[in-house]
């Protein structure tokens, strides 16, 4: 597991953004600095923690060959070597400004005074008396602790963070922020327009721009209660005069302290956090049980039990009975968890290290940085439901085997380990999922079988910003494609995969079905997704319903995780729900009345594209498509701007130097940034007020100001410089390494002309009112004498044959080519404009970019969460009870699993009567037989078939003339199809779908599945 660290900083000291951002939206800079000061101590084999100021590996024990079942650093030739000295080299590989070193002493008690060099102690497969000592030793002594243990199925973690722990911010979200529509005299706060104020019970606001309550401005934060939705009381506002208008709230996270117990005294009664509510009273029981086995450990030599040993599992049992009969709160034990817990003791399951590694790596940045909450004090956790129903566990099967699979054949048995290693399973993606996945699938053994293959496939290749949490990579891989990469590095961690893997670099979708044709998917066992689009989750998706295909779909957003299990028959599948859409802005807002920065990025975003991507687009389109302006703007209802753009493009604006795109970023300035505002204002002045005798500049309105240019305010030339440099790259002009000062001198010449308000100019003030510039409907193309003389002023394509426009693409992670330069310069010009507080680089890269914030941390539990339920699916359960969806938020932290919703179920009335069918998963297989065969084929089963179609064809309806239907009934299916759509049947294609309307026997219309034609090939 990789934590990673703000160390790796420029000289200036600042944190390395291209390579830390996704992590940094997900921390913050504070949090990441915090984290930078942290030195950590990692004791045991199964987490690796990489990063932080720097890291120290306590493991003195001698590498097994059974470890190599989880730890994906050690090697077969490790074998007998001590598991840090061989760990900690490969480990400094992920993160070379991180030291990694091994703690000088063979026993951690022997020298309590060592650790005081540590904020952290991580201790992991530690004899319980150890963790008494090292814990209590640490708790007295202001040293953050964490422990971690997993045996087989089940894990736990503990935490200690000391008396009057900071928390900073609770749960990462974005401060709640409003506009107030009005404040009465008991302290009650509404917001505009019935927008939700997004605040609880509990939260402090602070306030700003409130008129006639002005005492409220710029105070100590106010405590909250919640009303409503819309509504919230802040208490006691006499004495501050009555409310007029206008004003925000925005929340403030306050810190608040949290006093931890002793490992001793917890130890005794326990703080338990809830994983799965459906197993409400079994962490009570685990905490016995884990204690249980040290002590079985503790009396054996510091041997587990063994698996399927019924001996051993007696003796945990009676340990346990004992340690609960002795506790301070009665504890019921369940025998059968109490024997499974002593039968998995010796356990080691990748994906249960992959869990608990980004649990426990989550507390280890918590700690050290103040931020999210903390688990208190103990979580288990428990995935019983894995355990194979149809493959033998006895203890002849579940001995170990002296292989580097024996971590897993002593929970599992030999037979279902096999049925691993003989699996063909597909891996969509390689990022940040598809890495951890790829890699807990290369320890468990996983396609290593005569019969088993995984297939992966991403078309991206790597980038600098990967390396921080897609751990496959390293700096040497950037620019190579991710899927070799990670299969090549997969191979390396267990060399019983060569020649079981194909990497390939093709998107899956309708372009390639080709590649991912129907021999592909038919003789997969299984899809796994690790896409970060909605697009292409959904196509594998609908590819996985046809070829009824199980599916495991998951995905990440910083914190929070979620895991979606997809099982032919059974459940719904991923596109059976929808996200809500994403959220936008009124053109209106974004045009002329933003009130928050993100409108003004948004708009800034736009900018970006019209000036570098759009016009351009429309310049290139103009010099090489025939007859442009006859067959494109005249359907496009906008020629007359259009026009104008190609013009100033090719005529006006053309740069013959650098120097004239200093001088046409000089002029956008002026015209965003002071003459449009300067219009808005003439037809909107300050003291405006609508029909209804209101301000219009109140409520979300903010009125603007106009900018008067200065190149020595930095946002001002920041405009310029990216402005510039973007136009130029447009014509394939450079700036020659112009300097701050060579931009002066050349802005020092431009003589701007005088602007005017023009009084014809109208200004559509609501997204709710008609635009004032809409061309009336039916109109039709303006053919008027100015729309003629633009025409007549651009230049024919034929005299500029050959000529084009260089477009620029949008590229958020290089921070040299100034695109979130310009959208942060531009945004923040217009923040000002509008007296809205300006953002970073880093917050407008963020939100212009559209970045997913990511965390190793998440992903690598997201990822055990979903190899859990693998195991389910290629054990063939058909019980939906055994299977789990989830969704986690290790910043609250948040534990949440589900049964799977079954897939829809329906019936018809046949010949027979009544027939179940499942709307989603069923379908009517038919050969390619003639029209009159297929029809009466459904007459035998009762349904009278009103129309058949094949994509937008209709081949079949009722109500056609016998005349039309003669020449087709003979017709076999595929002629039929390929005859109406005018389309071949593509060479790989192996089937049709056909979609009917029919009548049951009832007579009514019903809802019944698709029909598959399959065609000979």
């Amino acid at each position: 597991m990789q934590i990673d660290s703000p160390e790796q900083q420029s000289a200036g000291g600042a944190i390395d953004e291209s390579l830390y951002s996704r992590q940094l939206y997900v921390l913050g800079h504070e949090a990441m600095k915090r984290m930078g000061a942290s030195h950590v101590l990692v004791a045991g084999k199964n987490i690796a923690l990489a990063g932080v100021k720097s890291l120290t590996l306590f493991d003195p024990a001698p590498a097994r060959l059974a470890d190599l079942s989880s730890q994906f650093f050690l090697r077969r030739d490790d074998v007998g070597k001590p598991r840090a000295q061989v760990t900690a080299p490969r480990l400094a590989e992920l993160n070379a400004y991180t030291p990694v070193a091994v703690h000088p002493s063979d026993s951690l008690t022997s020298d309590l005074g060592l650790l005081r060099q540590y904020q952290v102690v991580v201790l992991t497969s530690t004899p319980l008396k150890d963790q008494h000592i090292i814990a209590d030793y640490c708790h007295e002594n202001g040293i953050y602790v964490v422990i971690a243990d997993t045996f087989g199925l089940f894990g736990s973690v503990f935490t200690d963070f000391g008396r009057d722990f900071i928390v900073v911010d609770a749960t990462g979200e974005e401060p709640a922020s409003g506009i107030i529509s009005i404040i009465d005299s008991d302290g009650v706060v509404t917001a505009l327009d019935e927008t939700r104020h997004g605040l609880e019970d509990g939260d402090y606001v602070t306030f700003s721009e409130i008129q006639g309550m002005e005492g409220l401005n710029a105070t100590s934060p106010r405590k909250v209660a919640v009303n409503g939705p819309y509504t919230f009381s802040i208490g006691d506002v006499s004495g501050l005069g009555e409310y007029e208008r206008g004003g925000l709230f925005t929340q403030v996270k306050m810190p608040v302290s949290h006093d931890f117990e002793t490992f001793s005294a917890q130890l005794k009664k326990p703080e338990l956090m809830i994983s799965d509510y459906a197993k409400f009273g079994r962490p009570q029981q685990l905490h016995i049980g884990m204690q249980a086995l040290h002590a079985f450990a503790e009396k054996h030599h510091g041997q587990m039990p063994r698996p399927f040993v019924a001996a051993d599992a007696v003796e945990v049992l009676k340990c346990a009975q004992d340690l609960a009969s002795r506790g301070e709160e009665k504890v019921d034990l369940d025998e059968k968890l109490i024997r499974e817990l002593s039968y998995q003791a010796q356990g080691d399951l990748s994906p249960m290290a992959a869990l608990f590694g980004g649990l426990a790596a989550q507390e280890v940045l918590k700690a050290v940085s103040g931020k999210f909450n903390p688990i208190k004090q103990w979580l288990y956790f428990d995935s019983l439901e894995s355990l194979p129903s149809n493959s033998e566990r006895s203890e002849a099967l579940c001995k170990p085997l002296g292989s580097r699979y024996d971590g897993q054949i002593v929970v599992f048995g030999k037979e279902f380990q096999e049925k691993l290693a003989n699996t063909t399973e597909f891996l969509v993606g390689a990022g940040a999922i598809g890495c951890e996945m790829f890699k807990v699938w290369a320890m468990i053994g996983l396609g290593i079988g005569p019969k088993g293959k995984i297939t992966v496939t991403d078309m991206d290749a790597i980038e600098k910003s990967n390396l921080n949490r897609q751990f496959l990579f390293r700096s040497k891989d950037v620019g190579k494609l991710k899927s070799d990469c990670a299969a090549a590095a997969v191979k390396i961690m267990n060399p019983d995969l060569e020649g079981h893997i194909i990497s390939l670099r093709d998107e899956v979708g309708e372009e390639t079905e080709a590649v991912f044709n129907e021999d592909f998917w038919e003789v997969l066992d299984g899809v796994t997704n690790a896409l970060d689009n909605v697009k292409a989750r959904t196509y594998v998706d609908r590819r996985c319903v046809f070829f009824n295909k199980p599916l495991l779909e998951s995905g990440t957003l910083g914190t929070k995780g979620n895991t979606q299990v997809i099982l032919p028959k059974l459940t719904e599948s991923y596109s059976s729900s929808q996200d809500p859409p994403e959220k936008s802005f009124p053109t209106c807002t974004l045009k002329n009345f933003p009130n928050r920065i993100e409108h003004t990025i948004t708009w800034a975003r736009d900018l970006f594209e019209q000036y570098f991507m759009q016009q351009p687009e429309a310049a290139n389109s103009y010099l090489s498509q025939p007859k442009y302006v006859e067959r494109t703007l005249k359907q496009s209802g906008n020629e007359k701007a259009t026009l104008e753009s190609i013009r100033d493009y090719l005529v006006t604006d053309k740069p013959l130097s650098f120097d004239d795109c200093i001088g046409w970023a000089r002029r956008q300035f002026e015209s965003h940034f002071n003459n449009k505002i300067q219009q808005l204002l003439y037809n909107f002045p300050h003291d405006a007020v609508t029909s209804t005798g209101t301000l219009f500049w109140s409520g979300p309105k903010r009125a603007p100001q106009a900018l008067k240019f200065d190149y020595n305010n930095q946002d001002h030339l920041s405009f310029i410089i990216a402005a510039a440099n973007l136009h130029a790259f447009n014509y394939g002009l450079s700036s020659k390494n112009a300097t701050e000062e060579d931009y002066k001198k050349v802005l020092d010449n431009i003589i701007l002309p005088g602007f005017s308000p023009n009084p014809t100019v109208k200004i559509q003030a609501d997204d709710n009112e008609p635009d004032p510039n809409a061309r009336p409907a039916g109109s039709g193309f303006d053919d008027s004498g100015e729309i003629q003389d633009i025409i007549a002023s651009i230049p024919s394509p034929q005299s500029l044959a050959g000529y084009r426009l260089h477009l620029v693409e949008f590229e958020k992670d290089d921070d040299l080519n100034h695109h979130i330069d310009f959208i942060t310069a531009a945004s923040n010009l217009r923040a000002e404009n509008y007296s809205i507080p300006t953002a970073d680089r880093h917050r407008t890269k963020f939100i212009a970019g559209k970045i997913i914030p990511a965390i190793a941390t998440t992903t690598a539990l997201v990822t055990g969460l979903v190899v859990l339920e693998l195991f389910k699916i290629l054990d063939g359960k058909r019980d939906l009870e055994q299977y789990k969806n989830g969704f986690v938020n290790l910043a609250l932290p948040f534990f949440g699993f589900s049964e799977p919703i079954a897939s829809p179920k329906g019936t018809y009335v046949g010949k027979d009567g009544e027939v179940a069918i499942d709307k989603l998963w069923d379908r009517f297989e038919v050969d390619d037989v003639t029209l009159k065969e297929f029809l009466d084929m459904f007459e035998k089963m009762g349904l009278h078939i009103n129309m058949a179609s094949s994509g937008v064809s209709l081949l079949y309806a009722s109500f056609y003339p016998a005349a039309k239907l003669k020449d087709r009934m003979p017709l076999k299916l595929s002629e039929l199809a390929a005859t109406i759509s005018r389309k071949p049947i593509p060479a790989h294609q192996k089937n049709l779908i056909f979609e009917i309307t029919a009548d049951d026997q009832t007579g009514e219309d019903v809802e019944i599945p698709y029909v598959m034609v399959k065609l000979k090939k």
